[in-house]
């Protein structure tokens, strides 16, 4: 796929100090690629580097959310393969070229996948591993980095699930898991994170709060097995040993134990319900989209 058929969308909001060497540097490396970014509400200097250096802009009234703005970028993307990268210096934009030539080579998103160095903190290490683990459990494949915001994709297969995105931090949780679940080809390829320039706008406590309920989310909404058998089986178990537990010690079977063993039937024939809904929800979007 040539330069001249990719979409880089940059989503920015107060990111002036990064984007007057990020976009030159870009222009160098893709002059022939289109460059969009997106401000999502700043109160800098950002849109005025934007036209300055001659990227395409789009502007926000006020914040929506880095999620928004992506939707915003990849809906105004006029070529079949979208690369989104971060605004803050993190992403190296040498590293496009190899994601597009992984496209190439057959598959429908390619994500740069940070080493445990390039993560910010300990922390957000250890969050985003708990992340990955939880969210390759749901979908059935290894799942490198979930959260990276560095990727490359087929703009009209992203556009199937664009309504599903949040407009916050975690659409790269959400297009991830769905592209995993239609069965779309996934790769990760290592990259290593530059420090960010300037101050984060991700709350560790309030937006790993958000990205957990989103894996769940998305979790009942493609698999919804993978999330109610694990609740059914802790229900039941509780249920039998309270259930033998008051058998050998007092010879009776108690309330609570009938209402954890019936619980447990029932939770896993919601999971069952929705397992065939969502089953047929997504036969007839497929037959739609073919």
């Amino acid at each position: 796929m040539m330069q001249t058929d990719i979409s880089i969308v940059i989503p920015a909001k107060n990111e002036e100090a990064a984007l007057i060497t990020l976009l030159p540097n870009l222009k160098e490396v893709l002059p022939q690629a289109e460059i969009i970014v997106v401000d999502d509400g700043s109160t800098d200097d950002t849109a005025r580097i934007c036209q300055e250096v001659g990227v395409i802009l789009v502007s926000h009234p006020y914040s929506k959310g880095n999620g928004a703005a992506i939707k915003s970028g990849v809906r105004k993307a006029s070529h079949p393969l979208v690369v989104c990268m971060d605004a803050d210096g993190q992403h190296d934009p040498v590293k496009v070229t190899e994601l597009v030539d992984a496209i190439n080579q057959g598959y429908d998103m390619v994500v740069g996948a940070r080493s445990q160095q390039s993560q910010a903190s300990r922390a957000r290490g250890l969050a985003n591993a708990v992340y990955n683990r939880l969210a390759s459990y749901i979908v059935g494949r290894r799942v490198m980095d979930l959260t990276s915001g560095f990727r490359a994709f087929k703009r009209k297969k992203f556009l199937r699930f664009i309504n599903l995105l949040p407009n916050g931090f975690s659409y790269p949780t959400t297009i991830t898991m769905a592209f995993f679940r239609a069965g779309y080809s996934v790769r990760y390829i290592p990259i290593e994170a530059k420090k960010r320039i300037g101050n984060s706008h991700i709350n560790i406590f309030k937006d790993g709060i958000r990205f957990l309920m989103i894996i769940f989310k998305v979790g009942t909404l493609y698999s919804p097995l993978k999330i109610f058998v694990p609740i059914s089986l802790l229900s039941f178990v509780l249920g039998l040993s309270n259930y033998l537990y008051t058998f050998f010690l007092d010879h009776r079977f108690t309330n609570m134990s009938a209402m954890l063993l019936m619980n447990s039937v029932l939770i896993f024939l919601l999971g069952l319900v929705s397992e065939q809904i969502t089953a047929l929800l997504y036969q007839q979007d497929r037959d739609e989209s073919s």
